[in-house]
């Protein structure tokens, strides 16, 4: 039953990946090229969601810490907004067709984006807090994160392939709806495995200023969040350049793309457990530098190869470096919360995610800013498939070179991230003796 539980909370990483994944691949297609939307509005549009997005989340995040109702801080914030989420869902990849005014159908994109964003934000925010709090043990934390990130795995899978599949034969009304039923299920199934510690209900919350000032003087924070920024960057990149660099440097088709990317998945899922047993054995920090080496040390392939089958045997070995980083990178975040609430005497997990997540937002604009570089200045042109050979050399960097550059400075970060093994266990038994005393008062 305990095993149980814990599969149950995990199966709420399926509704976060794929609702997120969907929205950010096909919502621009839609509105754009489906429902006829202006460009230069649908991309305003998308700038004041970018804003509303890095804003919401820390707010929420001090908000959520700041919550105590006798039911917990967290569970009656997923309870109160999963169904509205799936049913924000639907309605936002269904418009009225009465809504011929462009204007309308503008200010209908706008406030549905937005309301998905609150949604997103409030439920996944939530949702990501349980998690140190309801498993405080590094086997425990290495164990159930390996059951999360395989299922979110999941979700991103669906939300990449499965979208055209349904609007091609069935309608976007269609995938809205089965999207959005999953999304309240998904979280739903994740409320039964949920469950708060009422100590941390005790511990008095810190007020705005004080929680920002001591969220960004914390030095552990502070570097493992500028190393998960490049990390992301890393992430972004390779994913955005991926599709350019199959069609132009390997001359493959589209649904051969769909194939490369895949491989990476499942290789990360399997690789899930065995990353499992070396986080367990070595520690949270050893096994995010490692994986960070093991990455940037498969991605150099990328500089060379030229056929369809390397590319899905590099894209495997991408998988082993993605899986260890994605396993470890949400321990090393609730060791940085369990640290915290030694020094404030005070369980912030809201802010950490919130914060961490407004950090590594900015990870989209040096992507875009990278990408943007190379393609003016390589001379690209949409309009030709053969393109230049340094646009060919480019989209090679963007691929690798880039990326392998940002793993190296998370790799310089992680340098200084200074909770070890010794150190982390010294911090749990003065939690322990914490926690008693909040119990016993």
């Amino acid at each position: 039953m305990k095993k149980l539980k814990k599969l149950a909370y995990s199966f709420g990483a399926v509704a976060t990946a794929l609702s997120y994944q969907a929205f950010s691949t096909y919502i621009i297609f839609f509105y754009v090229d489906v429902m006829k939307l202006g460009v230069k509005l649908a991309a305003f549009g998308m700038l004041v969601w970018g804003i509303w997005n890095a804003v919401n989340d820390p707010l929420f995040g001090f908000i959520s810490d700041r919550t105590r109702t006798p039911w917990g801080r967290r569970i009656p914030y997923i309870a109160i907004f999963a169904i509205p989420f799936g049913v924000i869902y639907f309605l936002l990849w269904t418009p009225p067709s009465a809504l011929q005014n462009e204007w309308l159908l503008f200010l209908y994109f706008l406030i549905f984006i937005c309301l998905f964003d609150l949604c997103y934000t409030i439920v996944v925010l939530n949702w990501a807090s349980l998690f140190p709090e309801m498993f405080p043990s590094l086997k425990e934390r290495a164990e159930v994160n390996s059951y999360r990130q395989s299922f979110g795995m999941g979700g991103l899978i669906l939300g990449i392939a499965v979208p055209p599949l349904i609007y091609g034969s069935l309608g976007w009304r269609w995938m809205g709806l089965i999207f959005g039923a999953i999304i309240i299920f998904a979280y739903l199934i994740s409320l039964w495995g949920s469950k708060e510690n009422k100590i941390f209900s005790k511990e008095k919350p810190l007020g705005f200023k004080s929680a920002f000032k001591n969220t960004f003087a914390n030095h552990s924070f502070l570097t493992f969040v500028f190393a998960n920024l490049f990390v992301q960057y890393a992430f972004v990149i390779i994913l955005a350049s991926i599709p350019f660099y199959a069609k132009y440097v390997l001359e493959i088709k589209e649904g051969k793309t769909s194939i490369i990317l895949l491989a990476t998945f499942v290789v990360a899922i399997l690789m899930m457990f065995v990353w499992r047993k070396i986080l367990v054995k070595f520690g949270a920090k050893n096994s995010y530098m490692a994986a960070l080496i093991v990455l940037a040390i498969v991605l150099v392939p990328f500089l060379f190869l030229n056929n369809f089958y390397a590319a899905i045997v590099a894209c495997g070995l991408v998988g082993i470096g993605l899986s260890g980083i994605i396993l470890t990178a949400d321990v090393l975040i609730s060791d940085i919360i369990d640290e915290d609430e030694l020094k404030t005497k005070s369980r912030r997990e809201g802010m950490y995610f919130g914060t961490n997540a407004f950090v590594t937002r900015f990870a989209i604009a040096l992507e875009a800013a990278s990408m943007g570089f190379i393609f003016h200045y390589t001379h690209y042109n949409p309009h030709i498939f053969t393109q230049t050979k340094e646009f060919l050399m480019g989209l090679r960097a963007l691929v690798a070179a880039f990326p392998i550059l940002a793993l190296s400075f998370a790799l310089i970060f992680m340098g200084f991230y200074p909770l070890g093994r010794k150190k982390l266990a010294k911090m749990r038994s003065e939690l322990a003796q914490l926690h008693n005393r909040l119990k016993s008062s």
